[in-house]
């Protein structure tokens, strides 16, 4: 018999409506406590960066992190949702690995194109914000990154205990650093929740899972993937590696595009501190993660560049995403922010 305490309906975020046939199986599970309905082949159908999936994706893997409101804490590992989510998993890590077929296998050559800054950077969100960019943009990009903002470093912690020797003292000295080298205050998570206090948006967590679109949820469903599988370790520090190189560029530009929109002091303050972090993180986990790694098993070196290629691959769909609402003059959201 399951004891009492260990079915604690967690007080999260609220469920919210699915987006097809698979989230909705996911969603009632989810708050009837009953196992996911769905058809036969629903998951070898479903379009695998589209909004059903990717939704019933996300609400799986959140059952991982802080859960939702009134949904009981074992469901984490309920037999009938983890069939399901292997599915899905199996289903987008093919979709991935198609896409990358072409892709470098070594980290030399999947990284060598992030150390050089581009000439042209029209394609760039964080340019088009530094440069032109409106108040309403900025509220919206912080509204979608606070999927992941508010988790930071979470997908990324689980890699710690597959590492040995170098790689899990270099890894784990950048996660205290992450997670505010012992003061609370400090934490980026609880910095991006200042900084979308600043905006008028709402810091809560998973507030925006709702209005958030596809490309980004796969973004954020691509750490968990990584993640929550000690076989892909190789391909998660690829992922972190692939984040902390292209940081530091991005976060002066959005330094600089609050600083000019007048955001607030903590808006500003948030990628101001990623800047020079995120510079020494570069070096700690490309000489010391990756290279730890590889010393221990060098057999991981095409996951560590497939996770690198991924990374990019998701974060260009989400960046095309961006760039076509913009240019046609409508939100990048499902539904409009509220004014600030």
């Amino acid at each position: 018999m399951t004891p009492a305490s260990s079915r604690t309906a967690t007080v999260g975020p609220a469920l919210v409506q699915g987006r097809g046939d698979l989230s909705d199986a996911v969603r009632d599970a989810l708050r009837t406590g009953l196992p996911p309905e769905y058809e036969t082949g629903t998951v070898l159908k479903a379009d695998p960066w589209g909004e059903d999936l990717q939704l019933a994706l996300y609400l799986l893997y959140e059952l991982h992190y802080r859960g939702f409101e009134g949904v009981e804490d074992e469901r984490e590992w309920d037999p009938d949702l983890l069939r399901l989510r292997q599915a899905l998993e199996t289903r987008f890590l093919h979709a991935l690995r198609t896409e990358l077929h072409d892709a470098p296998r070594s980290v030399e050559e999947a990284f060598a194109p992030l150390l050089v800054e581009p000439v042209d950077l029209t394609e760039s969100i964080s340019h088009h914000l530094e440069t032109e960019g409106e108040l309403w943009q900025l509220r919206e990009y912080a509204a979608l990154r606070s999927l992941y903002h508010l988790k930071e470093a979470d997908p990324h912690a689980w890699v710690i205990p597959r590492l040995t020797g170098r790689a899990k003292a270099a890894m784990a000295a950048i996660e205290y650093d992450e997670f505010g080298a012992g003061h609370p205050d400090r934490i980026h998570a609880q910095l991006f929740a200042d900084l979308m206090t600043d905006l008028g948006l709402d810091p809560a967590y998973g507030r925006y899972l709702d209005q958030a679109p596809a490309p980004l949820l796969a973004t954020v469903n691509l750490m968990s993937l990584f993640g929550l599988h000690r076989a892909l370790r190789g391909a998660l520090v690829g992922h972190f590696a692939c984040l902390e190189v292209t940081s530091s560029p991005g976060s002066r530009r959005l330094a600089k595009a609050m600083l000019r929109c007048n955001a607030g002091p903590a808006a500003e303050h948030f990628y101001a501190e990623h800047v020079e972090a995120d510079a020494v993180h570069e070096q700690v986990v490309r000489h010391e993660v990756i290279g730890g790694l590889l010393a221990e098993e060098p057999a991981l070196e095409p996951d560590i560049a497939f996770g690198c290629a991924a990374t990019v691959l998701l974060e260009d769909q989400f960046a095309a995403h961006i760039r076509n609402a913009w240019d046609q003059g409508r939100t990048t959201l499902r539904t409009p922010l509220p004014p600030r």
